[in-house]
């Protein structure tokens, strides 16, 4: 670690998810960039489940590879299982995800940041920041040390404010064992941001060496793995199972006779969890009619024998946690090397930041992760990422980087969070992305690679693979349109085996595979044909298979863009427009919107306020 200078071009706080990639940004662009962290040895630690990716996640993981991020090349490294969820559902449907050995992902990131030129790391804790004329001007850290910068990242995780839980003792902290920092959540309510509370929560960490495996179900991962990384052309570690298991009657009755112990149930916790990955309590009292949930039992790395029982995050008490674990089957006589524990912590209301991530109240301050109300590894990465993106390019003069929800799942995202805020932690689902048919996993490089190039973090060479990739594609899609089969019996019977009917007529390549159940793989061998690698096949499948769809999304997509396109002037004064009521005006001042689309989307704007702003935007 480098002695810190006084002074930067970009200071980001925290050392989590989001502000290594932050950090990596700030100094691969060239800027000279300071992380302040607590701890440099939890550069990059995985706080609470170790496992990157998942249904949404995946999707955002593969896009910040493909714009030049990190998190991707780390799952790789640290990666003992692969699985493609949702793999018997449509390609938009599919999402990555893997278990990762916690300590080399720690390893692995935290070497990342320390190695990186022009960036140096401050253990340290930011207490103020420095405020003048309304722009940010630097941070001050807890001994009074003043480091100056032309731009901030605030990426607090958990450790703004935070409270730890466990049964009903509380007292302040970041994670088990780590301080909180309680001062800049001062600092931040006194320069005027609306700041509110989140709660979240882990599980207890289990001795492997006293769970008994012989009587539970092994959970492999994909026998044809596909790297996280668009880059990665190799495995490096060995895969490993995971183990399921259920809960039970005994196991909620336990729950349920200790929840006046419970800081959930007792009023002692009062800020909101998240709703998609509820606490045991959480699901026995929500789901009353069910008598089990499942836990699956993940290993935390190859050189340790610690399991995660992903499913049992608790904040009740040790002795509670320990009866509720031996009531589970293969369970019964294991030991509880950590217990669990929930944490209530800070974050900012996100409507207060531009779709760039730089606040409206003060300049040059950006906000990334947790503290803009979400929660999971992968949203922070994907938002530290582009606060990056963004502090950097605005010290150096140039246009910010915002990505629609039509161009990729961070563009969903970020355009969620500032538009229309939250008020639980926010996780990414497929569901909410309204164009996942042309925002899929397997084709984030080309949809992004270019622009990450452009901001100065994706390579020449990195970027020619992609458009070789792209050259192969369409050559294969040329080729299956000019290879014409005739009805013989070898080809009838292929397609007889996939419930397909016989052709009767020479066909081409491409309209078999049109048909439904008819995949690349299966038209390879009518017509004899090598196999492309997985990206390339699908988007060969994908483009022939859906084109009248994806013709009718790009069609719907320009509409949209009409609108999105009709920018609005910073500081555009809304009282000019005739026929606006003052709640939709006062709306508008607050939000901010960049464009007529991002103000059509802000909830109870009507669409003749659009009409109306669209025609003054016109003027």
């Amino acid at each position: 670690m480098a002695r810190a200078k006084n002074k930067y071009d970009i200071i980001v706080v925290g050392g989590g998810h989001a502000g290594c990639e932050a950090a990596l940004c700030g100094g691969r662009s060239g800027l000279k960039t300071l992380l302040v962290t607590l701890s440099a040895e939890k550069i990059g630690f995985m706080s609470c489940n170790p496992a990157i990716g998942g249904l949404g996640k995946g999707q955002l993981v593969k896009e910040v590879d493909a714009l030049g991020g990190e998190m991707a090349k780390a799952a790789d490294a640290a990666a003992i299982q692969y699985r493609m969820l949702n793999s018997s559902k449509g390609y938009a449907a599919r999402s990555s995800r893997i278990q990762a050995d916690r300590v080399k992902y720690n390893q692995y990131m935290r070497e990342r940041v320390l190695k990186q030129k022009n960036l140096d790391v401050l253990e340290d804790e930011v207490a103020d920041l420095i405020i003048k004329d309304k722009a940010c001007k630097g941070v001050v850290t807890k001994p009074g040390k003043k480091i100056n910068a032309s731009a901030v990242i605030l990426t607090t995780g958990t450790f703004l404010n935070g409270l730890i839980h466990l049964g009903l003792e509380h007292f302040p902290g970041g994670r088990m064992g780590e301080q909180a920092c309680i001062d800049l959540s001062k600092s931040l309510k006194k320069h005027g941001f609306s700041v509110g509370s989140l709660k979240t929560g882990t599980t207890p960490r289990l001795d492997g060496k006293t769970i008994d495996f012989s009587v539970l179900k092994a959970q492999y991962g994909d026998k044809e793995v596909i790297p996280f990384s668009f880059s990665t052309k190799k495995l490096k570690l060995k895969q490993v199972p995971c183990y399921i298991t259920q809960t039970n009657k005994k196991t909620h009755k336990i729950i349920r006779d200790n929840l006046d112990r419970s800081p959930l149930y007792t009023g002692v916790i009062k800020s909101t969890g998240v709703r998609y990955c509820p606490s045991i309590e959480d699901k026995v009292l929500r789901f009353s009619g069910r008598d089990s949930h499942t836990v699956f039992l993940e290993p935390e790395g190859l050189d340790t024998d610690e399991y995660y029982p992903n499913g049992i995050a608790t904040s009740l008490p040790v002795d509670v946690q320990e009866d509720i674990l031996h009531s589970v089957k293969g369970l019964e006589k294991v030991r509880i090397n950590k217990p669990g524990y929930g944490i209530e912590y800070d974050f900012v209301d996100p409507t207060s930041l531009y779709a760039t991530l730089e606040t409206k109240i003060v300049s040059g301050l950006y906000m990334a992760g947790q503290i803009n109300g979400t929660t999971g590894y992968e949203e922070a990465a994907s938002l530290g990422l582009m606060a990056g993106i963004n502090a950097a390019l605005k010290i150096k003069k140039r246009k910010p980087l915002i990505l629609n929800r039509s161009q990729a799942y961070i563009g969903v995202l970020i355009d969620d969070l500032v538009t229309k805020g939250t008020s639980e932690p926010y996780r990414m689902f497929t569901s909410r992305v309204e164009h996942r048919l042309l925002v899929r996993e397997d084709n984030a490089d080309i949809r992004l690679m270019g622009i990450g190039q452009d901001v100065g973090l994706v390579s020449k060479s990195r970027l020619s693979f992609m458009k070789n990739k792209i050259k192969k594609v369409e050559s294969e899609k040329a080729k299956l349109d000019s290879i014409i089969v005739k009805p013989s019996k070898r080809v009838n019977d292929s397609l007889k085996r996939l419930n397909s009917a016989p052709i009767s007529n020479p066909a081409r390549l491409n309209q078999i595979l049109k048909r439904p159940g008819v995949s690349y793989k299966d038209v390879l061998k009518m017509g004899k044909l090598k196999c492309l690698d997985y990206y390339e096949k699908v988007q060969v499948e994908v483009d022939i298979k859906y084109e009248g769809y994806v013709r009718r999304e790009l069609m719907n997509i320009k509409k949209l863009e009409r609108i999105d396109s009709m920018k609005i002037p910073g500081g555009f004064d809304y009282s000019s427009v005739n026929g606006l009521s003052n709640e939709i005006r006062e709306k508008l001042k607050h939000f901010k919107p960049h464009s007529l689309g991002q103000a059509a989307r802000i909830s109870g704007i009507t669409p003749a306020a659009v009409s109306l702003l669209m025609v003054k935007l016109h003027k």
